[in-house]
């Protein structure tokens, strides 16, 4: 990629809010559109979408960005605005910040993950406050009414539609993480994208429950590729990708998998980059290894100085805090990380950097897909790339009398509770 590339990538590719946020900036900050189209134009790949629960893992994911020439997202769920540093409302001002500082210059889309939506009547306090979200340089969000029925799903997403700007990207949900109870099905998928297509909306991707978990264990048997695969066959005419949710839990051959057999160019991860710059040492599935006495097994003269990794170990400890519990470690602690000499801050965000680096490369395909995306962005000369399909639903189908009638039609299990924050 050549600097004056570069230079025009910039000049027509950040959008308004963008602009109006950073107008000095020298960071590509771009619609999630433009990230998830790079990958479906490389071909079975996907790109990580680092969850920056503290700034070292945001700094080590676009390192690794970089050394990979690899498109990537930065993300965080709303509900980890209550135990993280990062929030939604911080996140774009913490991506420009390093990507200035780093002097990155790969394509970066910034996400807010899970805006959730329990019940109906939280739908008018999500389109109060999305707006605010974009007002800080957010450039793509997840709406996840996935917690309600099939019908109010559907009218959430059309009812906050109007919050979310049309060049933004755009992710809609079915399924929380419950591993192998609940499972997502085509038919409700179609559903879902049938009736946004109808209201003129495309989302660029949808998360399933695919049978995965994630966090620290791993347990059943991880996400299922041919489940996958067939519900994004029955949404391929309505132009929406896959977002993986849960990568923890799935070793390299089952992400290589996933992303050579479905269409799935967004993978969510967030335990193990926050383990690995702790210096917690990590397996090849994402978890975390655990000692004999049921502890971490932080590895000495990695990441964290050992004597400020005691202290968070006696802090839970008081606290109750345990297992998958430890993210609440990040909102106390992360200024005593900074505070920490230069050598171990650059160890921690240096093992970060590794980590993604090896699955930009070696396991997501995502390597150059940076310069796909400058070519996306020069070729449309604009920051807005539009829906990635036409409205081919008749609108007096999908009224809300309709959509419920057609909602009640379908069987499908929801399970117990899930998680949503990976």
């Amino acid at each position: 990629m050549s600097q004056d590339t570069f230079k025009k990538a910039l000049a027509v590719g950040r959008p308004p809010n963008v602009v109006q946020n950073f107008p000095h900036s020298q960071a590509l900050i771009v619609s999630g559109k433009v990230i998830d189209r790079a990958m479906i134009q490389k071909g079975q790949a996907m790109t990580i979408a680092a969850n920056g629960r503290n700034i070292f893992v945001i700094e080590g994911a676009l390192k690794a960005a970089q050394r990979a020439n690899a498109a990537i997202i930065i993300e965080i769920a709303r509900s980890e605005a209550t135990y993280c540093p990062t929030t939604l409302w911080n996140v774009a001002r913490r991506v420009d910040y390093l990507c200035n500082k780093l002097g990155i210059t790969i394509p970066v889309a910034v996400h807010a993950d899970h805006y959730f939506m329990k019940k109906w009547e939280d739908v008018a306090v999500a389109k109060a406050e999305i707006p605010s979200l974009f007002d800080t340089g957010v450039t793509s969000i997840a709406i996840d009414a996935s917690h309600m029925t099939d019908d109010l799903n559907l009218l959430a997403n059309i009812e906050v539609s109007s919050s979310i700007p049309s060049w933004a990207g755009y992710e809609t949900e079915i399924g929380e993480i419950k591993g192998d109870f609940g499972l997502s099905t085509p038919i409700e998928a179609k559903f879902l994208c049938q009736g946004l297509n109808a209201h003129g909306l495309c989302p660029d991707w949808i998360a399933l429950n695919n049978g995965t978990t994630h966090g620290i264990e791993a347990s059943g048997e991880g996400i299922q590729v041919d489940l996958t695969a067939s519900i994004h066959e029955a949404l391929t005419v309505y132009g929406t990708s896959g977002a993986q949710h849960g990568t923890s839990g799935n070793d390299s051959a089952r992400l290589k998998e996933i992303a050579a057999k479905t269409h799935t160019t967004k993978a969510n991860v967030a335990t193990a980059l926050q383990m690995i710059g702790w210096g917690v040492r990590v397996n090849d599935f994402g978890n975390a290894s655990m000692t004999d006495d049921g502890k971490f097994d932080k590895v000495s003269g990695e990441g964290l100085q050992d004597a400020l990794w005691n202290e968070m170990v006696d802090y839970a400890d008081a606290n109750g805090i345990s297992g998958g519990n430890y993210k609440k470690l990040n909102l106390p602690f992360e200024r005593r990380w900074q505070g920490q000499d230069m050598a171990t801050r650059e160890r921690m965000s240096t093992a970060v950097e590794n980590f993604v680096y090896h699955l930009l490369t070696d396991v997501f395909n995502a390597a150059d897909t940076a310069d796909i995306a400058y070519d996306i962005i020069l070729e449309a000369g604009s920051h807005d790339l539009g829906p990635k399909a036409e409205r081919i639903e008749d609108p007096a189908e999908w009224t809300e009398e309709k959509i419920k009638a057609k909602a009640a039609e379908i069987d499908t299990d929801k399970g117990p509770k899930g998680d949503f924050d990976d």
